[in-house]
């Protein structure tokens, strides 16, 4: 007698068009917020800084709440799982960044903050059990950090090993941002829409900042800051912040947590781009190379080229077992 066993084997999620055209889009929105944050740190303080860009955003997606007929959770369980978004995906890696990029080259810190990728596999690994570490998956991302290195161009390399407390905190934030993706895998299973967790997690990020900013900079001793900062700071805030956080959590429900860490990888593409496009900077051999390995590790974890050039000998999801 022969008795078929149906076998699901634990697989990475592989994105679809529609995944990848948000991921794309959601570099281009996170690829400008190094350019904003470079603009605003030379007149504002870290906590001020972050505190105007999360609680912006949060009253941006709260009056397009109302108008979309929407309305905030009132369940205690969602707002505490709100607060704890808002600190690792907002307090903790904003301020870790923006206090770094105080110290250390935007290059630098774009390239450190690439490692959330690396933290990411890793801590889906630990902490899921979908999202399993597969050697394909853990040597695409270790290509894809070494294309962000290869395009950023040795030069912001340079100020590696000094300033070491600044590039520890942008590490930090690398690592924080990969914990937050798998903590938002809880909004799923609670029936939260993405515009609303969106929405929650910058609200609860306010509440957080606004009070810290006030105690550790004094914003009200400050310089008023020229046109080209609050430009920048409304740019933050509503692009960088408010429309991306409704793709990130969009991403996250769809093609899961490490899929949507390699945004990391997509942001100096999308950055050298359109320097490329619009502002007439010239594209070098290196950035080519970068772009290729950059394209070789995201094929890798993706998986389906891989799948395509391999043939098993068997269906993977059926296992034959023969009992007598």
């Amino acid at each position: 007698m022969r008795v078929f066993a149906m076998v699901q084997p634990v697989q990475a999620k592989v994105m679809g068009a529609q995944e990848w055209g948000m991921l794309i889009m959601l570099s281009l929105l996170w690829g400008g917020s190094f350019f904003f944050i470079g603009i605003a740190v030379k007149a504002l303080p870290p906590f001020t800084i972050v505190a105007l860009r999360v609680s912006l955003a949060a009253v941006a997606l709260l009056v397009f709440l109302r108008l979309a007929g929407l309305s905030m959770p009132r369940d205690p369980r969602v707002w505490l799982a709100f607060f704890g978004m808002g600190l690792l995906n907002n307090l903790i890696p904003f301020s870790l960044i923006v206090w770094g990029q105080t110290h250390i080259a935007s290059g630098l810190a774009s390239i450190l903050n690439a490692t959330t990728p690396l933290f990411g596999v890793i801590v889906a690994h630990l902490l899921t059990d979908d999202e399993k570490l597969t050697v394909n998956r853990f040597a695409g991302v270790v290509v894809g950090f070494l294309g962000v290195a290869m395009m950023i161009g040795p030069a912001a390399l340079g100020g590696l090993g000094s300033n070491l407390v600044a590039q520890l905190a942008v590490l930090g934030a690398a690592l924080s941002y990969s914990l937050a993706g798998v903590f938002a895998r809880r909004f799923k299973r609670m029936g939260v829409a993405p515009i609303v967790t969106a929405t929650g997690q910058v609200s609860a990020a306010s509440i957080m900042l606004v009070p810290l900013s006030l105690l550790v900079d004094h914003p009200w001793t400050l310089t008023m800051p020229g046109l080209d900062v609050w430009a920048a700071i409304v740019g933050i805030a509503l692009v960088s912040t408010a429309l991306a956080y409704v793709l990130f959590f969009r991403i996250l429900e769809t093609a899961g947590v490490t899929n949507l860490m390699l945004v990391t990888f997509l942001i100096p593409v999308s950055a050298i781009l359109l320097g490329a496009m619009f502002l007439g900077e010239t594209l070098e051999p290196k950035h080519f190379l970068g772009m290729t390995l950059i394209a070789a590790g995201l094929a890798a974890i993706d998986g389906r080229l891989l799948r395509l050039f391999s043939r098993p000998a068997a269906d993977p999801k059926l296992e034959c077992r023969e009992n007598v």
